[in-house]
């Protein structure tokens, strides 16, 4: 398989961009890495806080984003065994670990504290030619659109695992915060998936239609129009408790301060979504006496990982996306940065 020696990227040169479309080398796999040529990268709000480095954990600079890489495996390491030149792979935000701490033994590798984080501590998926840790890329079968599934291996991993995380049992009400987004609209597939009754919490009438007729949510609530957003969310539920679990995907801070009031006794408020800067806050004396639980969930193990993939490739989620090419990556910021985005942006990286 030919491999050329230069490719197009996108690539951070300073923080608070702008990014570059630029061409840059391709890189060699080390023994225990595979290059993939990635075909089609999902677009996640962590990329535009890689860019802006407003996150509280430095980037390396110059930086190629993107950590929702789907493409064919070119090239491999010489202590790779277990993927081969041909297979259909994917590139995620963990890019590897030691897979030796007390954490990686545990199956918790995303809690390494020597995990590699794609296009954030090294060079991620808004290129032709990506490097991947083999233990850690996701295995993708074959008939598997690579664009489609593109999204999965951050926003739909992540949003699957904070509803394992959860404790909402089937037959149970998940309130997602921030439903119409890229991680929203997958947190509602996989929660129906998982026979969860769902509530979406977003606003506008793009995203309430999604939510309703496209997504399979019960019941929607416009946290811009509604005049009390803790009881209406209580009353979207059969008894008027609030529901078993929240999801918070949500990218500004206030709905993290309105969760604890609006779940149900002995419900769980999973935060998932991290708003630059925000902080948490609870009433005590309700956490107190509902016995509520607060936690956070990030991203997913290698077993997520293959599951989430397994409902993508059953047709059990899908995922609204847009295609665009790598080359107009800033204009999909642009609209990020705007709210404006229902659904997922994906870049095709031969364009």
């Amino acid at each position: 398989m030919s491999i050329p020696t230069e490719q197009w990227a996108q690539v951070i040169e300073k923080t608070g961009g702008p990014v570059e479309y630029k061409k840059i080398p391709v890189p060699k796999p080390g023994p225990d890495e595979v290059l993939i040529n990635v075909k089609y990268s999902g677009v996640c709000h962590t990329d535009l806080h890689a860019l802006n480095g407003d996150w509280p954990l430095p980037t390396k600079l110059p930086l190629v984003g993107g950590h929702e890489g789907a493409g064919v495996v070119v090239a491999k390491g010489e202590l790779v065994d277990n993927v081969q030149i041909g297979d259909h792979a994917g590139i995620k935000w963990i890019n590897g670990t030691c897979l030796a701490c007390d954490f990686c033994q545990a199956s918790d590798e995303p809690l390494c504290p020597k995990a590699l984080l794609s296009g954030y501590t090294v060079d991620g998926t808004f290129q032709q030619y990506a490097i991947g840790k083999a233990a850690h890329v996701a295995r993708i079968p074959k008939d598997v659109p690579l664009d489609g599934v593109s999204p999965v291996l951050c926003a739909g991993i992540t949003v699957y695992k904070g509803l394992k995380e959860s404790g909402a049992r089937p037959g149970q009400t998940v309130a997602i915060v921030g439903a119409g987004g890229g991680l929203g609209s997958l947190a509602q597939q996989f929660a129906k998936a998982m026979g969860l009754h769902v509530i979406a919490i977003d606003s506008g009438e793009e995203k309430k239609k999604m939510s309703l007729e496209q997504l399979g949510s019960q019941a929607f609530v416009d946290f811009a129009t509604s005049p009390n957003v803790v009881k209406d969310v209580q009353n979207a539920t059969e008894d008027g408790l609030g529901p078993h679990a929240v999801l918070l995907v949500a990218a500004n801070e206030k709905p993290f301060q309105q969760a604890a009031e609006y779940v149900r006794p002995r419900g769980s408020v999973v935060c998932i979504g991290l708003p630059a800067g925000a902080t948490l806050k609870a009433p005590v004396f309700e956490s107190v006496i509902k016995m509520v639980q607060i936690k956070g969930s990030y991203v997913g193990n290698r077993r997520d990982t293959a599951e989430a993939l397994d409902f993508y490739r059953r047709g059990l989620v899908k995922v609204p996306f847009k295609v665009v090419g790598l080359s107009e990556l800033q204009k999909v910021y642009d609209l990020m940065h705007g709210g404006e985005i229902a659904g997922r942006y994906i870049v095709d990286t031969s364009r």
